[in-house]
């Protein structure tokens, strides 16, 4: 009967998508199509019923395939099932295998049966099929218990129009949107802790993402920029391949430091980082940008200072992690694999020139002011013309 793996993946926040669910669900089926690329032609997708079905050949190894899943944004939750045809009886046969399996392999003593009817031409009704497969597994398997309240296992019985669906196990995956349903956003990738789960974030909302990343070489080493390297592979885990874009900042460094007072230097800084993004953001179609930023977390970050360097750019700024403890990105960060990496103690180019006391509540006008000696359009004009483009790949 069940000569492939058989995968449900249930959809999440597409199945609240209306008159537009058709289009998400086909976007998400792609997506998972494009994941398991890697495992070659023994692997169908399929939509059906609100769910999709992922058949994979028993070759294949099932637990990497439900991983790459578990990454396609959009995906609320994945169960490894068996299929029976919609009778009765075969449900009742499939079901006592099924649970033999779980005695054998996992030692279950207790078990549930919850029967659900998405076919309402099915002459058992849900809760009557419950107690027909229940009664049916403790004939066939007689150390098995029935336990409604805390068993070993809760059986899912999922009748639907031509076959029905046996699973005990939901994976829960990170939910979401499909990528490629939101647009396109520019991250600006350091390689801390904090802007890799940003853009993973903004992913996760369905948005399609480039990085640009700022370094100050040979203030910073290649070694940095091989760190920010390994965490976009791991961000492009999630979301595919993309672009980054690496833009030496240590000329717009240097006049700053001759040529404006030094508290304001990190203002500055990030004033040119965000007129640079804009730039690269709007030559490659990006709706808008993503930093990282918290609210509050350093001198740059203060509400003060955020108004004064949004003044820079008019294209949005998205900041994700804006209101967020620290400690809550940096669990974030461990779930999606970037944490140990970001941890790595390599120099970026915003600890290059770092004032002593710098400014906290910067004034506008003030700041505008001290630019003003600045060839702002040239500076970032040579800036974009001499970035270098890498190619990012899942790692």
């Amino acid at each position: 009967m069940n000569e492939q793996n058989i995968l449900i993946v249930r959809c999440g926040e597409v199945a609240l998508k209306g008159m537009n669910k058709p289009y998400f669900e086909k976007m998400l089926a792609d997506r998972i199509k494009g994941n398991l690329k890697e495992f070659g032609g023994g692997i169908s997708v399929k939509r059906q019923e609100g769910l999709i079905f992922v058949r994979a050949d028993k070759e294949l190894d099932i637990k990497a395939i439900i991983k790459q899943v578990s990454k396609v944004f959009g995906v609320a939750s994945i169960s490894q099932a068996v299929e029976a045809p919609s009778d009765i009886e075969a449900i009742g046969e499939e079901a006592v295998k099924y649970m033999m399996n779980l005695i054998e392999e996992k030692g279950v003593q207790t078990f549930k049966v919850e029967g659900k009817r998405a076919d309402k031409t099915f002459p058992v009704k849900s809760p009557e099929i419950g107690r027909v497969i229940g009664a049916a597994v403790l004939k066939g398997c007689k150390v098995l218990k029935v336990n409604v309240h805390e068993p070993d296992v809760l059986l899912h019985v999922d009748v639907r129009s031509d076959r029905t669906y046996i699973y005990d196990a939901k994976i829960q995956g990170f939910g979401g949107l499909p990528l490629g349903t939101n647009g396109k956003g520019m991250v600006l990738l350091s390689g801390g802790i904090d802007s890799p789960v940003a853009a993973w974030m903004m992913a996760k909302r369905g948005m399609l993402i480039e990085a640009v990343h700022f370094h100050s070489y040979p203030y910073t080493s290649p070694r940095a920029q091989e760190k920010v390297e390994d965490l976009a592979r791991i961000v492009a885990s999630y979301c595919g391949r993309f672009k980054m874009h690496c833009v030496n900042l240590l000329p717009i460094q240097e006049q700053i430091v001759q040529n404006c007072p030094e508290e304001e230097t990190t203002i500055h800084v990030r004033m040119f980082m965000m007129r640079i993004a804009e730039r690269i953001a709007r030559d490659n179609g990006c709706m808008m940008l993503i930093t990282g930023e918290n609210l509050g977390q350093v001198a740059s970050q203060t509400a003060e200072a955020l108004v004064v360097t949004d003044s820079a750019v008019s294209m949005p700024v998205m900041r994700p992690l804006i209101a967020m403890d620290k400690t809550d990105i940096m669990d974030k960060a461990q779930e999606i694999g970037t944490f140990e990496t970001s941890i790595q103690p390599y120099e970026d180019c915003c600890t290059v020139f770092l004032p002593k006391h710098p400014t906290t509540k910067p004034k506008l006008e003030k700041i505008l002011e001290a630019e003003s000696v600045l060839d702002i359009e040239g500076l970032v004009e040579a800036a974009v013309k001499a970035k270098e483009v890498i190619n990012i790949f899942p790692e």
